[in-house]
Formats: C-alpha cells, structure tokens, sequence
C-alpha cells in the first residue's frame, strides 16, 4: 500500500460518488423510458439511442481525461467534467425532441466519465495491487447504493413531477458534487505528473494497446459492460412493456441485482487478497456466461416466463462484483505512472462495448426479450474467454515505470 493509505472517509465517500455517475445519470431515467417516448413521439428504438449516445460520449471522453489528469492531477480535470455533466443534464431536461435528448446526453456523458476515471485513477494514486481491488470492491459497494435506489427513485420522480424533473435532479446532484471537491486533496503530487506533451502521452495508448496481459483484463470487464449496458437499454421494454410490469416493480427487479453486486463486492474484498485478482475474475465470469446463456434460452422460447427472465439475470449483474474491480484492478497494475491513462484506456473499452451492446439491442428491437437474451449471452461468454486466457501470474510492472512505482 501506498504512503496515501491514510485518506480519510470523506475522501472515500467522494470517490464512491465520483465513480458512481456513470449509474446515476441512467439508472434514475431507466423507468421513465417509455414516457419519454410519449412525450417526445419518439419509437423504442429511438429513445433506447439516448443510452448509446451517452456510451458514446463516455467512451470516447475518458480517452481525453486520462493523459490530462496524469499531467495535469486529477481535481482541475474532475471539476471541468462535473460542468460539464451539470450543463448536460440541464440540456437533457429542457429537450423537445428525441435527438436533442442523445445530443446532451454526450454532452453529459463527457463530463461524467471525468469523475468515473479519475476517481478510479485516484485510487490507484492511493493504494496497489490487490489492496487496490479490495478498496475499489469496498468504494464499489458504497457507490451501489446509488443504483438500488436510482430506477425506485425515478419511478418516484416521474409520478410526482415527469421524466423531465429526473434530470433536474441531476443537475442538482452534479451541484453538489462539485462543491464537495473543495474538501478534496489532490492525490497526484507534481513530482508524480507525467510532464510529457498531452500528444505523445494521447499516442502512448499505443503502448498499451499492445499489452496482452492488460487487454485481456480490460477485455474481461469490456464484454461483459457490453452485456450490461444491453440489459439497461432493453430491460425497461422487456419488463414494462412486453410483460406488463409497473415501473415500480420494475425498480425492485432493478434493485435485486444490485443487491448482488453489493453482495459479491463484499465477498471479493475479503478474498481478494486471500485467493488473488485472476482467480475471482475467472469465478465471476463464468457465473456472468452461465446466466446469460440460461438468460438467452428464457428469452428465445418463454420458459419460466417472468421468473425465468428475473433470475438469469440477477446472476448475470450480481457477479458483477467479481469482476469490475478484479480487472480494472488488474489493468491499473501494469503502468502506474500511466494511471489515468491506464483508467481511461479501460473505461473506454467497457463503454465502448456498452454502445455495441445497447445499439443491438435497440437494433434488433422486435417488441420481445430476445434480442436483450442473446445479445447478453454473446458478450457473457467473450468475457469469459478473456478471464481464463489470463495468465495465473500476478500484473508485473512495465519496465519503463518500475523505478517511479518502487520510489513511491
């Protein structure tokens, strides 16, 4: 562990809320989907695009903060985002039509993804390798609240004021948010920054790029956002509108899952550093394959109807725990003086593969769950495959950054 390892709670619970944007912006609209379809006479599909469009701009905006925070530190960056996310949110309430909707989710989006990557670079800042994924695992579980809560909160919101009130309430939690970044210190001291120009560090994503050992991690955890973010665009439509769910019930079907992700996040903090990363991500990826494949059958020919769709799924999301931290864990291990990079590089991957999944979904819509099931077991088992092609050795540090993590 790092000289950091001091960082007080406050510091924890802002990082939990930092890298909890990414659920926070889509998970309170989730049950007001097809309300927004009414509202702005816009079909499944198109209103499922304002899910892509925000992968999109969260995908290709970490590419950006990354190489900036490893130069510049991590709190100025934090904060630009953070405005950016308060005026995309402010964008997105005032909407009139569909496509004005996904252009300021980007806008959101680019500015979420700020606190999403730094907050996790910020942990890297503060700890290594399996205390590094004990911590994310434990900041993880805290940031999990904001998802159980998120679609049970919007159905709430959209009942008392409309969908349109849910992203004022976003304006309001980004408000907040950035005044709490007065409290916190900066994790990245200048003898630590990255002094090189912004377009060597951007083209230094080569390097990475090239590193089996850390794309096979970021792998693991790509297909299975993909799988996740597919289950967030089309589960509002597989639950509300092809069996007939309210949308409260359906933020209680939402909230199981995250209750398994807490779950699974307490189990791998206390394992993590008893049994190692490689092995709990193997473990969690094989549970996600399993569920999806079972998911698909469900999906394809209706057996166990609602139940059968439920239950598949809550294993799917809640291995979720073994997963997410292990590997971002294990990429952050192999370039620590490249940290935001390293975040940013994984983070695009994961979103990145969230546009594929969400976009076929909305894609293939055909008013079933179908298209949801095989589309998540076709990602479930990829992520799987690049858990068990890991090599069972522990990440080694990249030659040209040993000496700068040994000084630390």
């Amino acid at each position: 562990m790092t000289q950091h390892r001091e960082a007080g709670w406050h510091v924890l619970a802002i990082l939990s809320v930092l890298m909890g944007f990414a659920s926070i912006s889509t998970d309170l609209y989730l049950p007001a989907m097809p309300a927004m379809g009414r509202t702005l006479h816009a079909d499944a599909g198109a209103i499922e695009l304002t899910v892509s469009g925000y992968l999109i701009g969260f995908s290709l905006g970490q590419l950006l903060w990354g190489p900036i925070s490893d130069r510049y530190g991590r709190r100025g960056p934090v904060a630009i985002g953070l405005v950016l996310f308060i005026i995309g949110s402010a964008g997105c309430a005032l909407s009139a039509s569909a496509p004005a909707l996904v252009g300021w989710r980007v806008v959101q989006a680019v500015g979420a993804c700020a606190g999403v990557t730094l907050g996790r670079a910020m942990v890297r800042d503060l700890y290594e390798g399996d205390h590094a994924a004990r911590m994310l695992s434990t900041l993880l579980t805290v940031m999990a609240i904001a998802p159980l809560l998120g679609p049970s909160l919007g159905g709430q919101i959209l009942a008392l004021a409309g969908w349109r009130a849910i992203f004022w309430t976003l304006v309001g939690i980004g408000t907040m948010t950035l005044s709490a970044l007065f409290v916190l210190p900066e994790t990245l001291p200048p003898t630590r920054r990255n002094r090189e120009p912004l377009g060597r560090a951007m083209a230094a994503y080569v390097t990475l790029l090239r590193h089996r050992q850390l794309m096979l991690h970021a792998g693991a955890s790509g297909f299975f956002y993909g799988g996740m973010f597919a289950y967030i665009a089309g589960s509002p439509f597989a639950f509300i509108s092809f069996y007939r769910v309210s949308p409260s019930l359906y933020g209680i079907l939402f909230g199981a899952g995250i209750i398994g992700i807490m779950a699974a996040n307490l189990i791998n903090a206390r394992l993590v550093t008893r049994v190692g990363i490689a092995v709990l991500l193997r473990a969690g990826t094989s549970g996600a394959a399993l569920g999806a494949i079972l998911l698909a059958i469900d999906a394809r020919t209706g057996w166990g109807g609602l139940a059968g769709l439920a239950l598949p799924l809550f294993v799917f999301i809640g291995v979720t725990g073994f997963i997410v931290a292990n590997s971002i864990a294990g990429v952050l291990g192999f370039f620590p003086a490249r940290a935001g990079a390293a975040s940013a590089l994984v983070g695009a991957m994961q979103y990145g593969m969230g546009i594929a999944g969400s976009a076929l979904v909305g894609a293939f819509a055909d008013g079933t769950p179908w298209p949801m099931g095989w589309v998540i077991a076709l990602l479930g088992i990829g992520s799987a495959l690049c858990a068990w092609a890991l090599s069972s050795a522990p990440p080694i540090t990249h030659p040209a950054t040993a000496g700068l993590a040994e000084g630390r």
